[in-house]
């Protein structure tokens, strides 16, 4: 039911309750089957005994990693990606093109050193979408105080050639809590819970945080003006983790930024430090950069297995193909994408009968923005911004992602969609023993799974324990294969199959909220 043009706000919350009534309606009149005993033994028995998991994450991480958008390894890695799932025997195995997107990009080589008053090798990576410097550069370290528009004319025409450093040193803490983390009985039960409704912005807060933005953009401005050697900045994290991200644009028609290094926070308190005390710095810092602008557009990886009699309907799965650059992608987000082929090959190696098509779809440009899962939701579902549907709008019965790093499966995100609460807790009951337990009110944001909950379709995040994702590899340079757990991936696999099989055999699509009000 649609909800666009009802300003009368009695109104709106008794139709929205109507809708979700038919909904649970649909819901306890459909026959929505437990899973079959046998067919999760077999699942299992197939990941466990004939995984390609680990397989599957070796390539993506070590051999084709990182995978940035649009850069030689991310096409390299489709090309690999594609050829196995061929290899797997799925169908209509293709890239989808979308974009445009910008510039590729890549590090060919980097070397970063201090070399007066003392050496040592900086634990250091360049940023994304920046330049190179053209061959090594010994060159002078000096700290621009840069806090405020006034300080711009104290060292305009002095920064030059020179390695800057622009942030104040930040406090670095000791580490005292474990950086592994698996959620306990009490998180669980809070997850299960809606949150507590936010508190009213801050609009002081809000206010200075578009100044600080505003100042941000003009300080870029001016090094690119000054045309320094190359920005130095302090990287998040500590202890050796950095999180690297992008340091300019995309689009080929913007101005260059000039070449931009993260550098670990105890490093680069090092070389604070020093100029503070008027010692000289001197770095020897050697970037070879490339961008690639032979084609601007990315894809989309998409593959199935067709269905039989309701084959016109789709359930679908999928995760985030693309990665940062200074890891190797390993839980952010090879796993995801490793653990939906995985349950892909389990499917089709199980010659397990569906009724519905499932298809799935790795997605690129989710880091800056769910780019290519939005693309395809606008080529084939509908526009977000309009809510003018297409016919396979229709025909979806639920999208579910896996894009929280290598934790094994504790629940799922309901995405305030109440109507398939009974069905997940009748489908989850079996993984209990295996720590699925929760169903959790709330929705969560950032993957792909919004890009099909936006427009009114069933988009799932599963619920999984966090291992070190927030304290140490997301968007890091320790984003690596060696922080996977193999056991847990398996368990993710064998229960994502199970979820895909159960919506493909329903007798009804799964239940849908009410189209989001436009």
């Amino acid at each position: 039911m649609r909800t666009r043009n009802i300003r009368n706000p009695v109104k709106l919350a008794a139709l929205l309750a109507l809708a979700f009534a038919l909904a649970w309606t649909v819901a306890a009149r459909t026959d929505w089957f437990a899973p079959d005993p046998s067919i999760i033994r077999m699942f299992q028995e197939e990941g466990s005994q004939h995984s390609r998991i680990m397989e599957v994450m070796g390539y993506l991480t070590d051999v084709y990693g990182p995978r940035l958008t649009n850069s030689p390894n991310i096409r390299a890695a489709a090309e690999y990606t594609v050829k196995t799932l061929n290899d797997w025997g799925l169908a209509n195995v293709h890239e989808e093109t979308w974009g445009p997107f910008g510039h590729g990009w890549s590090s060919e080589l980097f070397d970063a050193n201090e070399i007066a008053p003392q050496h040592f090798p900086l634990i250091a990576y360049p940023k994304a979408w920046t330049p190179g410097t053209n061959g090594p550069v010994t060159a002078e370290a000096v700290y621009a105080k840069i806090e405020k528009e006034e300080d711009f004319s104290t060292y305009r025409g002095k920064l030059k050639g020179k390695f800057v450093l622009t942030a104040p040193m930040r406090a670095v803490e000791a580490q005292f809590a474990a950086p592994a983390h698996r959620l306990t009985d009490q998180e669980l039960t809070d997850l299960a819970q809606l949150p507590a409704p936010p508190p009213p912005p801050d609009q002081a807060a809000l206010d200075h945080l578009h100044k600080q933005l505003e100042f941000n953009e003009k300080l870029l401005k001016f090094m690119i003006g000054e045309g320094p050697a190359a920005w130095i900045e302090p990287a998040p994290h500590d202890g050796g983790t950095l999180t690297v991200m992008a340091g300019g644009p995309r689009d080929p028609k913007a101005p260059p930024v000039p070449p931009r290094v993260s550098v670990d926070i105890e490093h680069y308190g090092r070389i604070f430090r020093t100029l503070e005390k008027n010692i000289p710095v001197t770095l020897r810092i050697d970037i070879a950069n490339k961008f690639y602008d032979d084609n601007l557009n990315s894809f989309n990886i998409v593959a199935e297995i067709p269905g039989t009699d309701k084959a016109d309907e789709v359930v679908m799965l999928g995760a985030h193909f693309d990665s940062w650059a200074s890891g190797t992608g390993a839980t952010d987000n090879a796993a995801g994408s490793a653990v939906t082929m995985e349950a892909m090959r389990i499917l089709k190696a199980s010659n397990a009968r569906m009724r519905r098509t499932v298809r799935l779809a790795l997605w690129t440009g989710e880091e800056e923005g769910l780019l290519g899962s939005r693309a395809y939701v606008l080529e084939h579902f509908a526009d977000r911004t309009t809510m003018e549907r297409k016919p396979g709008h229709a025909k979806l019965s639920a999208y579910f992602n896996v894009d929280n790093g290598t934790g094994k499966i504790r629940g799922i995100y309901l995405q305030g969609n109440e109507a398939v609460r009974p069905i997940f807790e009748k489908w989850m009951e079996p993984f209990k023993p295996e720590g699925m337990t929760t169903l959790s009110a709330r929705g969560t944001g950032g993957t792909d799974h919004v890009s099909f909950d936006e427009v009114g379709l069933p988009g799932f995040q599963f619920i999984q324990d966090p291992i070190e994702y927030d304290t140490r590899t997301h968007h890091t340079n320790m984003d690596v294969y060696e922080r996977i757990q193999e056991a847990d991936m398996k368990q993710m696999a064998a229960i994502v199959a199970t979820f895909v099989y159960q919506t493909a055999n329903a007798d009804a699509l799964l239940p849908r909220k009410p189209l989001p009000k436009r």
